[in-house]
C-alpha cells in the first residue's frame, strides 16, 4: 500500500499498489523457481554424501577361526546399510553375499563349545538365510548387537551418516545392550 500525505490540506490518502506487471509477475516466478531449485541441488547433493559416506564404512569385519588352522576364512563385513558375507573355499575362489540391512527378518547366534555361529535370515533371498561358522563368541555377540542396533536405526529412518565411527558403534552398543546368555 503506497501512503500519501496531501500537504495542502493535511489529510493523508491511502491508495492500492500498483499491480505487478506481467514480466514483473514473470521475472518473480523465474527467481522463485531458481531459488527452489538451488535448494533441491544443495539437498541432494547432501544426500548423496551422505549415502556414499555410509556405503563405504566398514563398522566391523570379523572371520572365521577354524581349529587349529584356517587357510580360508569366511568374513563378515557390517557396513552401516549392509551386510556382506564372504565365503571362501579354496584359492581365489570366494562367493560374496550383500544384505540390506533393511531385509534382514532375524538373525541368530548359535553357540558351541569353542565357537560360535551367526545365522542371517533375510527376506530378499531364495534360500532365505546365510550361516558364517566358527566366529569367536565375543566377535559373534558384537557383530548381532551392532547389526541388531542398525536394524533399529533402519526401522526408525535415523541418519547415521553425521556420527563418526567411534560414535555410532557406542550408540549402537547402548540401543541393543540386552544380556545374552551364554
Amino acid at each position: 500500500m503506497d501512503t500519501i500525505k496531501n500537504s495542502q490540506n493535511g489529510d493523508i490518502s491511502i491508495r492500492p499498489e500498483t499491480p505487478p506487471t506481467p514480466q514483473e509477475t514473470e521475472t518473480l516466478q523465474i527467481q522463485e523457481e531458481g531459488q527452489l531449485a538451488d535448494r533441491k541441488d544443495r539437498l541432494n547433493k547432501t544426500t548423496v554424501e551422505g549415502l556414499v559416506r555410509k556405503s563405504n564404512r566398514i563398522l566391523v569385519s570379523i572371520s572365521s577361526h577354524r581349529f587349529p588352522f584356517d587357510f580360508f576364512p569366511d568374513t563378515l563385513n557390517v557396513e552401516e546399510g549392509r551386510i556382506t558375507v564372504i565365503t571362501r573355499q579354496f584359492f581365489f575362489n570366494s562367493q560374496v553375499h550383500s544384505v540390506d540391512i533393511k531385509d534382514i527378518s532375524n538373525i541368530f547366534i548359535n553357540m558351541t563349545f569353542l565357537y560360535a555361529q551367526l545365522e542371517i535370515v533375510s527376506r530378499t533371498f531364495e534360500d532365505n538365510e546365510i550361516k558364517i561358522f566358527c566366529l569367536r563368541k565375543k566377535e559373534a555377540i558384537f557383530a548381532r548387537r551392532l547389526v541388531e542396533g542398525l536394524r533399529i536405526f533402519e526401522s526408525k529412518q535415523i541418519d547415521t551418516s553425521n556420527y563418526s565411527k567411534e560414535e555410532l558403534i557406542s550408540k549402537l552398543q547402548e540401543l541393543s545392550a540386552t544380556k545374552i546368555v551364554t
